[in-house]
């Protein structure tokens, strides 16, 4: 067993107007992350992504700029922030986003036609970050290399189900009678 399914199998959870959400380091930074959980996540991205001919990385604010930093630091692969605020700077391109526990709007920088992207993320649940995102990506004029999520919850109505997007996971849980179960260790992909 690998320190992320050894990490979840203690995960509370939590109902957030009617959405049962975990609690858990790499999504939520509580309990506090450890290194050696960063290390083994950054190293199973490294060798579960196609980094042939990247670009940059983009990653979602919040929870997706640790992992991604770290991702960026070992592969010297530059880092996309997509954030929740615009700063009106020109080709910034604004989307709306809906989740099981939110709506907001988020804005992208520095992505350009032609980019090669390696889209990186902390958990895909709803898949309403993903589904608004890339598209966006893609009508920019930039090419989806790969996806990787850490933690997949499934049976929660992903948005991403009925179409082309197939990002690959680390592992896959699902959330039965107020716990988390661990549905596949490796993930997707």
């Amino acid at each position: 067993m690998n320190r992320l399914t050894e990490s979840l199998e203690e995960t509370p959870i939590i109902e957030k107007e009617g959405y049962h959400y975990f609690v858990h380091p790499i999504s939520d930074g509580v309990p506090m992350l450890r290194p050696e959980l960063m290390r083994e996540i950054v190293i199973r991205i490294i060798r579960k992504a196609d980094l042939a001919d990247v670009d940059k990385i983009v990653a979602p604010e919040a929870m997706g700029i640790h992992i991604s930093t770290a991702v960026s630091l070992m592969t010297d692969i530059p880092l996309v922030v997509v954030r929740k605020r615009g700063y009106g700077l020109d080709g910034e391109v604004s989307l709306s986003k809906a989740t099981g526990y939110e709506e907001s709007n988020l804005y992208i920088n520095d992505v350009d036609e032609g980019d090669r992207l390696l889209v990186l993320d902390d958990v895909l649940s709803t898949g309403g970050t993903l589904s608004a995102l890339l598209p966006a990506l893609e009508d920019i004029g930039a090419e989806l290399v790969d996806t990787v999520i850490v933690i997949k919850k499934v049976g929660g109505g992903n948005k991403l189900e009925d179409t082309d997007y197939e990002p690959k996971t680390l592992v896959n849980v699902a959330v039965d009678g107020g716990e988390l179960v661990i549905v596949d260790e490796e993930g997707d992909g």
